[in-house]
């Protein structure tokens, strides 16, 4: 059973969200007796303000607010952390609303007026059951770097991932600025996160910056911070990403679309390793290991003069290449059947898996979109399965246009027992399943093949062209 966290240690810390100033008072103090820092935001915009400026532990949110309802504020929460619990305070008579906040994602909710003693155990619980989850997570990711499948949170044994991991393993015990390129979905951030978990700044903070989603005179605060009255609206002092990540990584995704202006200012940043935030004068010494990702082609960039030359290579000192999914071969099904387990939890569904349709498709699909696209698909998937058992119904339609006519599979990117199975499915077809003549079209033996549709699991529906003769 979750016990309190004892006063003694660090506390826990959780974010109110109502606006009712007096029910905000009245849980601040209840936590506050339990042993929880407590943090409170009257709607739900000024507790993704506060959010952005220290993650919380756990959330508890009124759902009837203005501004951004406690639904929206639980979406956009597990846009950005699918990990970070949130417990929903609903209405005794609107069950619906209960019901429809636990499919979006909520750790627990709780009726009003709310039962104190009942929030209390419902706060433990999704803490503890979130600790249980990365706890578990971890073994998993041990397992699998045991048996050489991935490295923290990157999966995948093809020859492209594998230099991916020693790549990873070597620049993370340095200071160097690593420059992750690739495809968007590739999974840039994961490696990035990895760079950080392989370093000896693991214990301190990563903090991530999507630099295309801000605009520059935002992004400048973002990244540098500000003072109170640097700006309209500026009614406080703001620490930005960098002081966030002091001792730790800073990982800024897509460098790329930052302005000239905002490259300046970063760059002295990154010479100089210290900083002054928007609007004032006092210099902050700077302690922070830079990872940056782009999906364009920086050099280009240079160039055409919409990247400074100088940045680039203060980013550019150790490059990594993400593979597009499509050159990754088997990994596609290894993916798919991660994904599929972890959806299969989060549904509470029980799927055992891929049909050989499904498996055939997952394969032939091109997957412009990389892991991400692969991920959304098969979420999709186990979100419409009404059986046990995936069907290639539920998955993209289209080919990966792999060379050579290879319909059915990516050359470069397949294994040599991927397209050995593709000639051969594709000769039975060309001879009506006959397995004597598809025999002596590949230059084997009968038995060959009949071992191989055996090893494939489609013997019984070859049997009638297995005793074909011709």
């Amino acid at each position: 059973m979750w016990k309190e966290p004892p006063m003694a240690n660090t506390p826990l810390w959780v974010l109110v969200v109502d606006d009712d100033a007096g029910a905000r008072a009245a849980l601040k103090q209840l936590l506050s007796a339990h042993g929880y820092e407590v943090a409170l935001a009257a709607d739900g915009v000024a507790a993704l303000e506060r959010i952005a400026e220290r993650p919380p532990d756990a959330v508890v949110t009124d759902l009837d607010m203005p501004r951004m309802d406690g639904m929206e504020l639980l979406r956009e929460i597990k846009g950005k952390d699918r990990e970070l619990p949130v417990i929903v305070a609903t209405s005794a008579t609107d069950a619906r609303s209960a019901v429809e906040a636990m499919r979006a994602g909520a750790a627990d909710y709780v009726t009003k007026p709310i039962d104190f003693d009942e929030l209390v155990l419902a706060i433990g619980r999704a803490i503890e059951h979130r600790a249980l989850r990365i706890e578990n997570e971890n073994l998993q990711r041990q397992v699998r770097e045991q048996r050489g499948d991935g490295v923290h949170g990157l999966l995948g044994t093809s020859q492209a991932m594998q230099k991916v991991y020693r790549l990873a393993r070597q620049v993370a015990a340095s200071r160097a600025t690593v420059l992750i390129t690739g495809e968007s979905g590739t999974g840039k951030g994961e490696l990035a996160r990895a760079v950080h978990a392989l370093s000896p700044r693991k214990d301190r903070p990563f903090v991530s910056v999507h630099c295309a989603a801000l605009a520059p005179t935002l992004l400048e605060s973002e990244l540098f911070g500000h003072e109170r009255g640097a700006f309209t609206g500026a009614d406080r002092r703001r620490i930005g990403r960098f002081e966030q990540a002091q001792g730790g990584t800073l990982f800024l995704d897509e460098i790329g679309d930052i302005s000239l202006e905002t490259q300046v200012k970063l760059l002295t940043v990154i010479q100089e390793r210290k900083l002054q935030r928007v609007g004032g004068n006092d210099t902050v010494e700077l302690d922070v290991r830079l990872v940056a990702a782009t999906h364009r082609d920086l050099s280009a960039d240079v160039a055409a003069g919409r990247f400074r030359e100088d940045l680039y290579y203060r980013l550019n000192v150790v490059h990594v290449e993400m593979p597009p999914l499509r050159v990754r071969g088997s990994d596609i099904l290894q993916l798919a059947e991660h994904f599929l387990r972890r959806f299969a939890r989060d549904n509470q569904r029980q799927i055992e898996g891929f049909t050989e349709a499904a498996k055939a498709r997952l394969r032939a699909y091109g997957w412009p979109g990389n892991v991400r696209e692969l991920e959304n698909a098969v979420e999709r998937a186990v979100v419409l399965c009404e059986g046990s058992i995936i069907d290639d119904e539920l998955l993209p339609r289209g080919t990966g246009g792999g060379a050579h006519g290879f319909d059915g599979i990516e050359i470069p990117g397949a294994t040599m027992a991927e397209i050995e199975k593709y000639a051969l499915l594709k000769t039975l077809e060309s001879v009506d399943g006959s397995t004597v003549r598809a025999a002596e079209i590949l230059d084997i033996s009968v038995r060959t093949v009949q071992y191989r549709l055996h090893e494939y699991g489609i013997a019984k529906e070859r049997r009638s062209g297995q005793s074909s003769g011709g």
